[in-house]
């Protein structure tokens, strides 16, 4: 097969029929009648997976994977992946913020410099000023921290050979952080500069936002771990010295000092810090004991389609 469409849903039936028109088409201008669309349900709470059924029922490209319930769209996402069949897979959200049609110039760009991968990037990150200053933080943040170069205002829209979806495939954690893994996969990537538009909020609130920035930071980098030493072995020079500092001080004036204020800033100060190491060392554990527990990422109910393998 020559191409296969990849996308998730969650809160998406009311885009579902254009985005199935759209991808057709571009499908169908790229790879003839030999591709796949692989629409994954990810417990969505509307009728979506009714409209996808049907779509699959009365069009033999479209292959619908229905997951038993809400796993995330990272998840949904690799599951969607790990079902195509095509030697080519472009990757894309359903509720047509980004365009199927970026197929055509994305292959375009994939034939001009022999790339394994094109991705887009949006060249004006989308929200207000409060998510473009916030977003641009968090990737100067994670730059830091991290051991992976990772490319700003990425979208899920790409275009991926077999040989890069096969090497994505292997990594086989738990909690998965997409994005990360897409950059440290390797092969060629090129970005490729797109206009995302707006048409409905975002599903990914503050809290999950910085849920997500944890969970990323934590499972590419042990940066944190260091800081951790760092800062204690810091606070107790710093300790130490002021110690050394009160014993000269008491031998040379003979003087008892008065310091209930400064002993209770500091208890304060020493034992905030620690609960925050704990806690660090707490996200740490509680990723080893996910990772180690071995379950599947998704289950999948039910696969509907005319599929043949």
């Amino acid at each position: 097969m020559k191409l296969s469409v990849v996308a998730t849903l969650y809160r998406t039936s009311v885009y579902l029929s254009e985005f199935h028109r759209r991808a057709s088409a571009a499908a169908g201008t790229f790879a003839g009648d030999d591709y796949e669309i692989v629409l994954v349900n990810d417990g969505s709470p509307d009728d979506s997976l009714t409209q996808a059924i049907e779509l699959a029922r009365i069009d033999p490209h479209v292959v619908v994977v229905d997951l038993s319930r809400n796993f995330g769209h990272h998840k949904a996402m690799m599951a969607g992946l790990d079902q195509s069949r095509g030697d080519h897979v472009f990757l894309i959200d359903s509720d047509l913020e980004e365009q199927p049609e970026w197929l055509g110039p994305f292959w375009e760009a994939m034939q001009q410099g022999h790339h394994d991968v094109v991705f887009g990037t949006q060249m004006v990150r989308k929200g207000g000023w409060f998510e473009r200053i916030s977003g641009e933080i968090y990737y100067r943040a994670f730059d830091m921290l991290a051991n992976i170069e990772h490319p700003r205002n990425l979208t899920t829209a790409r275009l991926m050979t077999r040989r890069y979806v096969d090497a994505l495939l292997q990594h086989r954690e738990r909690e998965l952080v997409i994005s990360c893994l897409w950059v440290i996969t390797g092969f060629n990537q090129k970005a490729y500069p797109i206009t995302k538009t707006s048409r409905a909020g975002t599903s990914y609130s503050f809290i999950k936002k910085m849920g997500h920035a944890i969970n990323a930071t934590v499972s590419f980098s042990d940066t944190p771990l260091y800081l951790i030493f760092y800062s204690g072995l810091m606070i107790f020079l710093t300790a130490l010295a002021y110690a050394a500092y009160l014993a000269g001080r008491r031998l040379v004036v003979v003087q008892a000092l008065d310091g209930w204020t400064s002993v209770m800033v500091s208890i304060w100060l020493i034992g905030g810090l620690v609960i925050s190491f704990v806690g660090v060392i707490g996200i740490y554990l509680a990723k080893i004991f996910s990772e180690t527990k071995q379950r599947p990422y998704v289950i999948v109910r039910e696969i509907h389609g005319q599929r043949q393998r």
